[in-house]
């Protein structure tokens, strides 16, 4: 049987940057050798576009800073979509085919809708949610208000756009004082990993908190802080999707940050989560109702609050490119649940592929 080609795209334009390497050395050294043939693809910080020439594979950061140069063109073609546009001799203008891109690009110019779009002009199948649902999803506010209009409990928050914040300061420190309290969270609107968030216990912390926010981000949300256990589910699927058993994030020091989820593993993953099975059963059903309101397809993690002493269960955000590190949560969920990381990797592949046939199915003229 031919095997598949895979393009396995990673980097890029992110303060996720980091994070998506490790992701894609997870996945390059998990998936089926036997099945899949695996082309990776760096995207630098400054978002140029680097293949492995052939002596490289598996070392992302050579990839990234001496891998040839690549493009994608976005018109469409029935195969050799990739084009090496430098390279020694004769190798100038080669075209490589691929049947399908597993993008492994966290946060902005990756899991926004971005790249999608540029896959779907190029009529390439690929891993995870389309356009819609990726760029719904990486707007933290979008989000939140798309879930309240679903039907979806999620905890208070405020968003405002940063210069409103610069011309608005003693204002919006009020309503923030009001309308949600201290301690509160503050968060670049469209950034992931925890990266930019920061606890503030008051106006002078808030200050400081929304500056940091400011420096990723044109908007900036700020949330009420819950007393509150953060549980996790992961969701696979298309139309017809299905959840993991939850698991539970538990921080031994200040909150789930960056340091902690990608640094010094110093958070302690709970796999299963310890929870009655009424509340698991919430949990799972509350995170499929997330990934269809945001019209997701391909996968997710969708992260919960479970508050402590009413037990109330708020949604807090869904990822639709979580992290494929070898601590992060969405494969050891499934993991819990019965599908080996392995198995995971080939069943996001072929839902991209059913979903490519799916959409090639559709008429697209007015006749």
């Amino acid at each position: 049987m031919k095997k598949i080609t895979v393009a396995l795209l990673f980097g890029g334009k992110s303060g996720e940057h980091e994070v998506s390497l490790r992701s894609a050395a997870s996945i390059l050294s998990a998936i089926d050798r036997a099945k899949y043939d695996v082309i990776p693809i760096g995207i630098t910080k400054k978002g140029y576009w680097r293949v492995d020439p052939g002596f490289l594979v598996g070392e992302f950061t050579k990839i990234l800073q001496q891998g040839a140069p690549v493009l994608l063109p976005a018109e469409p073609t029935p195969s050799e979509q990739l084009i090496q546009v430098e390279a020694p001799g004769p190798q100038v203008g080669r075209r490589t085919s691929i049947d399908v891109v597993f993008p492994v690009l966290h946060g902005p110019f990756g899991e926004d809708g971005t790249i999608q779009g540029l896959l779907e002009l190029a009529n390439v199948p690929y891993v995870g949610a389309g356009v819609l649902g990726s760029a719904v999803a990486m707007d933290k506010d979008v989000m939140k208000r798309l879930f309240q209009q679903g039907g979806l409990p999620t905890a208070p928050f405020l968003a405002f756009q940063w210069d409103h914040w610069m011309n608005r300061e003693q204002e919006l420190e009020r309503e923030v004082a009001v309308k949600l309290g201290y301690p509160c969270f503050v968060k670049p609107a469209n950034l992931g990993s925890s990266i930019g968030i920061s606890k503030a216990g008051g106006a002078e912390e808030l200050s400081k908190a929304l500056a940091l926010a400011g420096e990723y981000d044109s908007k900036v949300i700020v949330e009420k802080a819950l007393d509150a256990r953060e549980i996790e589910c992961s969701v696979l699927g298309n139309t017809d999707p299905q959840a993991s058993l939850p698991g539970e994030i538990v921080p031994r020091s200040g909150f789930y940050d960056y340091q902690a989820k990608y640094l010094d593993d110093s958070a302690e993953l709970v796999v299963p989560a310890k929870l009655r099975p009424d509340q698991v059963e919430e949990i799972r059903e509350m995170a499929l109702r997330s990934f269809r309101v945001l019209e997701c397809r391909g996968m997710a993690r969708v992260d919960f609050f479970l508050e402590r002493t009413t037990e109330d269960i708020y949604v807090n955000e869904i990822n639709t490119i979580p992290g494929f590190t070898s601590i992060s949560m969405y494969p050891k969920l499934w993991q819990a649940s019965g599908l080996p990381y392995s198995e995971l990797i080939d069943r996001l592949i072929q839902l991209a592929l059913e979903r490519h046939r799916e959409r090639q199915s559709r008429r697209i003229d007015g006749g």
